[in-house]
């Protein structure tokens, strides 16, 4: 499979570069990015074409990698789509539920497959655990911890989108992409608060009976930061393991989903409609936080 790469910020050359580079079933084709310059040096770095034009490299390829702001990938993604392009996106998959929504159509009306990639569903020991747990019965309440110290340190990815949407939408998708499989979708979004700094504590009302906390955050100490899921229940009380496998095994597995997807026609559980669904809770988590703000 062909594939190209669109974006080329600190994601795109530590994550997505390597990961597209160093897969055996792919054939990394090209970079395409919003500053041209930007896309020939990372393209010269991994032996490939810069393209100033995004329609031609969806010309070219039979699939694109995105590692853009959820906006961008957004309006992207459904050209892609259109152009019969699979598609390899980030999370969170959009901005609004209209954009995600007109992914999730172009995606269906293509009849391409999609993966969004939340990191954790692609590293062997919480993917394993979160499979495991989804068969048990009777989990009661779960809490999740995501805490980031992105705007306390040198990090590169204090982006401008990190830094207008926060915590909730940055870190707030993996938080989701481990409880929902295990305690099941959410009904409702009983309550939601800010704390220090981009921090946010939000509640859920899972359909399945059970409720679960996310307290997340980009501006924790880097002491206090990790990440931590906990549930319990009648089988008593399980921990999300820890992995040892960084970004680069985790989105070739990423790359595997989708090769798969494509080739056999049956969406993977982290497709287009599931980031489609994160992205409608966090909606929903955002609005009960602009109203505890007034």
């Amino acid at each position: 499979m062909r594939i190209g790469l669109l974006g080329t910020g600190p994601w795109a050359q530590l994550a997505h570069a390597p990961a597209l580079g160093g897969h055996e079933e792919l054939d990394f084709a090209g970079v395409w990015g919003r500053r041209l310059e930007a896309a020939k040096e990372l393209a010269e770095r991994h032996g490939v074409r810069a393209y100033d034009d995004v329609d031609e490299l969806f010309a070219d390829v039979d699939a694109v990698a995105v590692a853009l702001p959820p906006d961008v990938q957004a309006s992207l993604a459904v050209r892609a789509a259109r152009a019969g392009c699979h598609l390899l996106l980030d999370k969170p998959l959009a901005p609004t539920v209209a954009q995600g929504r007109a992914v999730v159509e172009a995606v269906a009306e293509a009849g391409v497959a999609s993966v969004v990639f939340f990191t954790t569903r692609f590293q062997p020991e919480p993917a394993a655990w979160i499979t495991e747990q989804a068969a048990v019965p009777g989990w009661f309440t779960g809490r999740a911890q995501w805490l980031g110290a992105v705007f306390t340190s040198e990090s590169p990815f204090a982006t401008p989108w990190r830094r207008e949407k926060g915590a909730l939408w940055d870190v707030g998708p993996h938080a989701l992409s481990v409880l929902l499989p295990v305690l099941g979708d959410v009904r409702r979004v009983t309550a939601a608060a800010y704390g220090p700094g981009d921090t946010a504590h939000v509640v859920l009302d899972h359909a399945g009976g059970a409720s679960s906390t996310l307290t997340l955050s980009l501006t924790a100490p880097p002491a206090a930061s990790g990440a931590a899921v906990e549930i319990h229940g009648e089988a008593g009380v399980a921990v999300l393991p820890e992995s040892a496998d960084g970004a680069v095994p985790a989105l070739k597995r990423a790359a595997d989903a989708l090769l798969t997807a494509a080739r056999t026609g049956r969406p993977h559980a982290c497709d287009a409609a599931f980031g489609l669904r994160v992205t409608e809770i966090l909606t929903a988590a955002q609005d009960v936080l602009n109203g505890a703000a007034r």
